[in-house]
C-alpha cells in the first residue's frame, strides 16, 4: 500500500478513532485510486485534477451507484486534505470535482406493531440465546445505539439499577442515553445467565470466545433468526432498521429534532433531519384532521389514523415515557 495512504489511515485511527470497518472502507476505495493513478504513471498522492476528474468519470462508465461514487469522492477529499495539511501538496486538486447528485434516501425502519412482535418473539427464546437475543433488541430499541456500540458494551455498563447508559460512539464521543425498565430488566436476566466460562468476560454481550465480544456477523445471524420467529422477512430486519425506528417513533410521538440528535448521537443535525419525513406525514395528519376547510371525509379518516398510530403497545408505551423524560 502507499505509504501516504497508510500515514492518512494511521492518523484516522489516532486522532479520530475510526473504527476497523471504517478504515477498510477507506483503504479499499483508496487502494482502488492508487491502481488509477499508477496507470496513468502518477502516484495516488501526485495525482493531477485531470486524473481525479477521469476517475471518477471512470465510475459513472462502470455503472456504479451515485452513492458509491460520492463515497469514494469523500475518500479521495479528506485523503488530499490530509496531503495538504502535512505540506505534501501545496494544493487541493478535489476542489475541482463535483459531487455526484444524490436522490434522498428515506430510513428504512419498522412498525410499532413489528416492532413488538421482535420483542416477542426474543423473549419467546429459551436459555442464553433467548436472553442474549432479548436483551440486546430491548436495548437497540430503548437507546438507538449502533451495532458498534451495542456489541461494545462492556459488562459493567448495565451492573445495578442504573437508568441511563453511558456509550462511547463515533471517534471516542461519549454520550448518556436514557434506559427503559424493560431494557434494564432483559440486561439483567442476561447477566444471571451467563455460565462460568461466559462469566470471565468483560463484555455484556460475550463471544463464543469469552475473551472477545461477539462478532457483527454472529449478532446480524441471531437477528435472522427472531425475525423469522417472528414472522418478518429478516432482509427488513438489521440493528440500523432497529436504530431508524427507534428515531422515527420517537419524532412520531412528538420528540424534537435537538433530542434526537444527542440520543443517536449525530455530530451535525443536519444528520438527523433525515427522519423529518416523520414530521412531514404527521402534520399532514394533523391538517386532514382538524382543519376548517379540510374535506369531511378525509377528515374523519385522519382523526382514525391518528388514533390509530397513537395507540402503542405494551412494550413500547414502557420504553418511550422514560426516554422522552430523560431528553428533556
Amino acid at each position: 500500500m502507499d505509504r501516504h495512504i497508510e500515514a492518512f489511515l494511521e492518523m484516522l485511527a489516532a486522532e479520530r478513532g475510526a473504527a476497523r470497518n471504517t478504515l477498510a472502507a477507506y483503504a479499499a476505495d483508496l487502494s482502488d485510486f492508487a491502481i488509477h493513478a499508477a496507470a496513468r504513471g502518477a502516484s495516488p498522492a501526485a495525482a493531477d485534477p485531470a486524473i481525479l476528474q477521469d476517475y471518477m468519470a471512470g465510475l459513472h462508465r462502470a455503472g456504479l451507484s451515485a452513492r458509491t461514487a460520492a463515497r469514494r469522492l469523500s475518500a479521495l477529499r479528506q485523503f488530499h486534505r490530509f496531503l495538504l495539511r502535512e505540506g505534501v501538496r501545496a494544493d487541493d486538486p478535489t476542489a475541482l470535482l463535483d459531487a455526484p447528485r444524490l436522490k434522498p434516501a428515506l430510513p428504512k425502519y419498522l412498525s410499532e406493531t413489528e416492532v413488538d412482535s421482535l420483542l416477542a418473539a426474543a423473549a419467546q427464546r429459551a436459555g442464553r440465546p433467548g436472553a442474549v437475543a432479548r436483551a440486546a433488541l430491548e436495548i437497540l430499541y430503548a437507546t438507538g445505539l449502533r451495532v458498534t456500540e451495542l456489541l461494545s458494551l462492556p459488562r459493567r455498563a448495565l451492573s445495578g439499577d442504573a437508568a441511563v447508559l453511558l456509550v462511547r460512539g463515533k471517534g471516542g464521543k461519549e454520550r448518556i442515553v436514557p434506559l427503559s425498565a424493560p431494557a434494564r430488566d432483559a440486561a439483567a436476566a442476561l447477566l444471571a445467565t451467563l455460565g462460568e466460562g461466559a462469566s470471565k468476560s468483560p463484555w455484556l454481550f460475550a463471544g463464543r470466545n469469552p475473551r472477545h465480544a461477539m462478532t457483527r456477523q454472529g449478532f446480524a445471524l441471531l437477528l435472522k433468526q427472531v425475525a423469522l420467529a417472528a414472522g418478518i422477512d429478516p432482509a427488513r430486519v438489521s440493528p440500523h432498521v432497529l436504530r431508524h425506528s427507534f428515531a422515527s417513533h420517537l419524532l412520531a410521538r412528538g420528540a424534537d429534532l435537538r433530542s434526537l440528535q444527542l440520543l443517536l448521537g449525530h455530530a451535525d443535525i443536519a444528520t438527523t433531519q433525515i427522519y423529518t419525513h416523520v414530521l412531514a406525514e404527521r402534520l399532514q395528519r394533523l391538517v386532514e384532521a382538524h382543519h376548517p376547510l379540510a374535506d369531511q371525509a378525509a377528515a374523519v379518516t385522519g382523526a382514525v389514523v391518528l388514533d390509530t398510530r397513537s395507540t402503542i403497545s405494551d412494550a413500547t408505551r414502557q420504553a418511550m415515557p422514560e426516554m422522552m423524560n430523560a431528553s428533556k
